[in-house]
């Protein structure tokens, strides 16, 4: 009998699900992974986020940006949310990481929702090289600390 090792991830339940979305509805920014178009190669960058009115996360993007030519040419990203809290070791803090798609949104239509969550973007959202785009989940992966391992479907995250 060969001993097989045991899998860390632990099977999702009510209360990974209410973490992983308050982690999305807490959030105003986060690091965005995407492919770059040129080398192929990922790249990160951090990026506003609030909860959209379905709850999945939205940002908001400039045209003269790298990382949103990159979701143009491929809109499969990842977004990782979750911040280290002031004190202890900041890999015993909840995160999730999301696997996503960008999706354009009516930014005009979203204007008040944005700004009621990100009111510092007023200064910018009405700019026209920013775009509002949705990055809707495919799948996820939150930590919820040590030892809380979890792999979510985009169901587990719906409100």
């Amino acid at each position: 009998m060969t001993d097989r090792p045991t899998d860390p991830v632990r099977p999702t339940d009510d209360e990974a699900r209410a973490l992983a979305r308050d982690l999305v509805a807490s959030a105003r920014h986060g690091a965005l992974g995407v492919i770059d178009p040129d080398t192929g190669a990922p790249m990160v960058t951090r990026i506003a986020v609030v909860p959209g009115p379905d709850g999945m996360p939205m940002t908001l993007v400039s045209t003269l940006s790298s990382h949103t030519a990159a979701l143009e040419a491929n809109p499969a990203c990842s977004l990782l949310l979750g911040e280290p809290g002031a004190k202890g070791d900041p890999l015993t803090h909840p995160r999730l990481t999301l696997q996503a798609r960008a999706e354009a949104a009516d930014k005009a239509a979203l204007r008040a929702h944005y700004l009621t969550l990100y009111p510092k973007a007023q200064l910018y959202y009405d700019f026209g090289d920013f775009r509002l785009l949705r990055l809707v989940p495919e799948r996820a992966f939150l930590n919820g600390g040590f030892g809380k391992a979890y792999r979510m479907t985009a169901g587990d995250l719906a409100p």
